[in-house]
């Protein structure tokens, strides 16, 4: 099944439903600051668990007491698709009380 890309409209629409990401370029992204390296690091374990079910994979950049993913769908040119969207509405599930930054 083929994946589409998503007009500006349609992510833009969407991502007022997901505070604290944003479009950069093509890519969606999203920055989380932590409790500390240890919070930081599984929080990207549960993050990989997600990619694994959804079988979609986002970049992710561990700091200190920071992460970072950044994520479009290659198998659509790179575009920006409901899948990740789906991925980014299920990692923002996983932050510790959504207070991320």
């Amino acid at each position: 099944m083929a994946v589409e890309p998503l007009s500006q409209k349609e992510i833009e629409d969407r991502l007022a439903e997901l505070p604290g990401w944003s479009l950069d370029g093509d890519r969606l992204t999203r920055h989380y600051r932590l409790g500390s390296h240890f919070a930081a690091t599984a929080m990207v374990v549960h993050i990989a668990q997600v990619q694994e079910a959804l079988d979609h994979h986002s970049d992710l950049t561990l700091g200190y007491n920071t992460l970072a993913l950044s994520v479009n769908t290659h198998s659509a040119g790179g575009a920006v698709t409901e899948k990740d969207l789906e991925l980014a509405r299920k990692v923002e599930a996983l932050a510790p009380g959504h207070g991320a930054q």
